[in-house]
């Protein structure tokens, strides 16, 4: 059974292209927030994308775009279907095998392992562009255990501009560097809130401190996504904040970010051919 799911896990990893690892050091700086936009805009830009949430007992993916409540359908007698949220994006989220959005997952590490690989070995997810990995917060044993399950091409580490975010950043990058991943870069969310009503700029959380410290770490600087109150209000009413609000400094942001995701990976397949 064993030698089964590991070959069924090879198989859906060989139709991945990309399979990005996002988290951060801390919790409570919009990782999941990152990770479902930041697959929101690769699916714009016409990649096939899947996200998974491998966050256990924090699951908040489903919400944040618009499927809480759904099910996760038979492929076949041995494969499920991921839930799709657009054209080009599906996603496959522990909350989508509770009955309820309010119980707790109260479950000891191998039984989270075991679902993490059931979620790439009995998912069919066909042929992806990428694969973005909504990861536990810390440097603990779920997220090296889900970094050893899911072996990632690429990581980015979220950040918010204070002091206490970016000490825990630095454990990531250093995290991240243990377990020899290719680091694609830091992303500072919740940069600078801009007052709707004078358009002046407030640093609510200081300012240039992820800039700051992917300099000092030497690792790439991806961008700031500022702080909108549309992501808040999209976030809780499930609609995917880059399609409704596409105009806005925030969405801009992202799909800035995801350009030079893209470069990153076509800059590192091109230096594999060479090498």
């Amino acid at each position: 059974m064993k030698e089964e799911q590991e070959k069924n896990i090879e198989e859906t990893l060989s139709k991945i292209k990309n399979r990005l690892l996002v988290f951060s050091g801390k919790g409570g700086v919009g990782k999941s927030t990152v990770a479902a936009n930041l697959g929101l805009a690769l699916a714009e830009k016409g990649k096939q994308v899947g996200l998974i949430d491998v966050d256990i007992h924090g699951p908040n993916l489903a919400k944040m775009l618009g499927v809480e409540g759904k099910r996760m359908v038979a492929a076949n007698e041995k494969k499920i279907l991921p839930v799709p949220i657009t054209k080009n994006l599906k996603l496959v989220s522990m909350s989508f095998l509770l009955e309820s959005p309010d119980l707790p997952v109260i479950w000891r590490g191998p039984l989270k392992m075991k679902v993490i690989q059931q979620f790439l070995g009995d998912v069919d997810w066909g042929a992806l562009d990428w694969l973005i990995i909504d990861s536990p917060p810390g440097t603990g044993d779920e997220p090296l255990s889900v970094a050893q399950l899911i072996p990632a091409t690429g990581a980015i580490i979220v950040t918010t501009p204070q002091e206490v975010s970016l000490l825990d950043s630095r454990k990531a990058i250093n995290f991240a560097r243990k377990l020899n991943l290719n680091i694609v870069g830091i992303i500072e969310n919740m940069s600078v809130l801009i007052c709707p009503h004078c358009g002046k700029k407030i640093n609510l959380f200081k300012e240039g401190g992820g800039e700051k410290t992917a300099k000092e770490m030497g690792i790439p600087f991806l961008g700031k996504v500022p702080i909108e109150p549309h992501i808040v209000q999209s976030g809780d009413t499930g609609k995917p904040f880059i399609l409704e609000n596409p105009d806005s400094n925030a969405s801009k942001a992202f799909m800035e970010i995801v350009d030079k995701i893209i470069a990153s990976s076509s800059k590192n397949q091109k230096g594999k051919k060479d090498s």
